[in-house]
């Protein structure tokens, strides 16, 4: 799509030109302009005053080298990140990545993307996004703890609970935010809620393993009965195996769905017969092992080398969870071939502009990851709450609050793509209903 708006093509042409090479960071910004279109014209004061300007610079950008030493006494040395991207509804939330793609491009992509998801999930939260190119996988218990200290060393100086309260991402998990959170506290000697997805024992939520998968399925189940539909009886395939893909796999089995497929960076297994979820559980929660061990166990299932072929797989509703750009064009034409009706995407932009674009003109609903994938941050934010209260809620109580939450969200969505005639189109929904929210704080708080 090519702007109509000179103010927005400028515009573009400037982030390029000032963040050069930082391609998923220029995806993600150019969505967004794109759905803002009608909003600028509507609404000149956005441009009059630089809101557009101030929201595409981050406020912040940390960076930071991160020595450790590996089990052999050698010393190692890594990068880390934390890009504080906008506060104007509340503290910096999001996120860490520790994965060998993270470079401040990602960092920056997965800020700005964050900026509008916390907004649409009502609560008062910012957008910011952390991480580090290094690899938990093939580590120690003890290298990843070195490492997490050295991390937090540095980061501690930057973060607080009212000021930037980070979270998980891929390769920081319940082991990794331990680590994290004790180091924090030895330094700082004070126990407060800094980080989100914390383990029970010491202040964690109940839901919050489960969140962002089931409220993806919260998300595409609302979407999906807005038109007559649900997940009763459809065939759904999810990419990934982790965290996400495995609680989107038990929610929609719960809504009566059979899901026949998940993936990891290896390949993808197909079970005609329906996911065995307690033993992928197993696999990848307890043996950390890659998703093909699954056949050992179910020998009629198929194990294929190379992750774009789940894509192939005949389905109803197609559900991302991996990572960013996995469905091109190409795999969307092959699910549209094969009569799928709905993509909702489970990780942060797994589908390419083409591929959304090829999707939405063969009218297959889709929902973007900023709106279905914010049921991880919305129970972040609500493990804060617990937090400063020193009170928990039961499961039932913050699964409900979830539901409702994702329930607002695409409601919101909706009604805002209808607003500015476009009608079905949750892309441009979801940011512009994040977006206003925003920039009236923006424009509320003056030229800060």
């Amino acid at each position: 799509m090519n702007f109509k708006n000179k103010y927005l093509a400028e515009l573009m042409e400037r982030i390029i030109a000032r963040n050069p090479g930082e391609k998923e960071f220029h995806q993600a910004v150019r969505e967004v302009l794109e759905s803002l279109e009608p909003v600028v014209e509507k609404h000149p004061e956005y441009i009059e005053q630089g809101v557009l300007e101030r929201l595409v610079e981050p406020e912040r950008i940390i960076k930071f080298r991160v020595p450790w030493i590996d089990d052999n006494g050698t010393v190692r040395v890594n990068r880390g990140f934390r890009v504080q991207f906008n506060s104007a509804i509340g503290p910096y939330k999001g996120g860490l990545r520790f994965h060998p793609s993270v470079y401040e491009g990602i960092i920056k992509f997965l800020g700005f993307e964050q900026i509008f998801k916390n907004s649409l999930t009502g609560l008062p939260i910012g957008g910011g996004k952390g991480g580090s190119d290094f690899d938990p996988k093939g580590k120690s218990d003890r290298e990843v703890m070195r490492f997490c200290q050295s991390f937090m060393t540095e980061l501690s100086k930057h973060i607080g609970s009212y000021t930037d309260i980070p979270a998980g991402d891929i390769g920081v998990g319940s082991r990794e935010i331990g680590y994290l959170f004790g180091q924090y506290k030895r330094i700082n000697n004070r126990f407060s809620g800094v980080l989100t997805g914390k383990s029970l024992e010491y202040g964690g939520s109940l839901a919050r393993t489960e969140a962002t998968g089931y409220g993806l399925c919260y998300f595409t189940d609302a979407m999906l009965r807005d038109h007559g539909s649900s997940f009763e009886g459809k065939t759904v395939v999810i990419s990934g195996s982790g965290n996400v893909a495995i609680y989107a796999t038990q929610k929609a089995t719960e809504l009566g769905a059979k899901v026949v497929a998940l993936s990891d960076s290896n390949g993808y297994i197909y079970d005609k017969l329906g996911i065995d979820l307690d033993l992928v559980k197993k696999l990848k929660e307890v043996e950390r092992k890659r998703i093909k061990e699954y056949i050992n166990v179910h020998p009629d299932a198929e194990y294929h080398e190379g992750c774009k072929g789940i894509w192939s797989i005949k389905c109803d509703i197609a559900l991302p969870c991996a990572t960013q750009n996995e469905l091109d064009e190409e795999s969307a034409k092959l699910l549209v071939e094969n009569g799928c009706i709905a993509v909702a995407e489970g990780a942060n932009m797994p589908s390419t502009p083409e591929a959304i674009e090829y999707l939405q003109k063969n009218n297959v609903l889709f929902g973007p990851a900023k709106a279905a994938n914010a049921g991880g941050v919305a129970t972040s934010a609500l493990e804060m709450s617990q937090n400063s209260i020193r009170g928990s809620w039961t499961f039932e109580k913050v699964d409900k609050m979830l539901k409702d939450i994702m329930e607002n969200i695409y409601s919101n969505a909706s009604a805002a793509a209808e607003e500015y005639n476009m009608k079905g189109n949750l892309v441009a929904g979801a940011n512009i209903a994040g977006f206003l929210k925003v920039a009236n704080a923006m424009l509320e708080q003056g030229v800060v």
